[in-house]
């Protein structure tokens, strides 16, 4: 087990922050998606700037780094105050899977375009979130660039995740949820990279 400290010291872009909860909507949300978790993040690491993750979530109380406003939807947030509000204020559990070996800046290059292109998407209703996780079932008729109306935390992570060229194109973005990126799923990545075990983080509540 890491501390909040630790966890965020060791973060590089490409890590995952997986949480689970107890809510109602938390548990609906991982009954929806047959997974054990509810949400998951990913972390920017860049040059001299404090950790980041990128997420999507209804929440708007943090600032969005990326827009420099309060917004629902896909944001980037400070990853320690991120982490503080999921497990303070929503009740999360966290855990961190670190990208291995780390991304490369070519990566985090392809990062930051996603970041500059999704951020602000709107996070669909719990309704239509459950319904685009079905169709994400079905399979997918022809290759196209999808432009993402809205976005759910899943589907942002394996966006990015394929623009950095770790996850292989011709699935659609709502194929996958937040279980999928929890080590029982054994998600394939490419580039030669994998994930760790999950890493659980002790975060003292206020």
């Amino acid at each position: 087990m890491l501390t909040l400290d630790e966890a965020v010291r060791v973060t590089r872009t490409g890590d995952l922050w997986i949480f689970r909860g107890r809510s109602v909507p938390d548990r609906a949300i991982q009954t929806m998606t047959n997974s054990p978790v509810n949400h998951v993040g990913m972390a920017i690491v860049v040059e001299d700037l404090p950790p980041m993750m990128w997420h999507a979530e209804l929440g708007k109380s943090l600032l969005d780094l990326w827009s420099g406003t309060h917004q629902r939807g896909v944001q980037l947030h400070d990853l320690r105050d991120a982490v503080t509000t999921w497990v303070g204020r929503y009740g999360q559990r966290p855990w961190l899977r670190q990208l291995e070996p780390e991304a490369t800046p070519e990566m985090e290059d392809a990062a930051l375009r996603t970041v500059a292109r999704l951020d602000g998407t709107p996070f669909p209703s719990t309704a239509r979130l459950a319904a685009r996780w079905a169709r994400g079932r079905l399979p997918r008729r022809r290759r196209r660039e999808e432009t993402l109306e809205s976005a759910y935390c899943a589907e942002v992570v394996a966006v990015t995740y394929e623009e950095m060229g770790l996850l292989p194109g011709g699935r659609r973005p709502n194929w996958y949820d937040p279980g999928k990126f929890w080590s029982g799923d054994d998600l394939e990545l490419l580039m030669g990279r994998r994930l760790g075990n999950e890493i659980t983080v002790g975060v003292e509540r206020s």
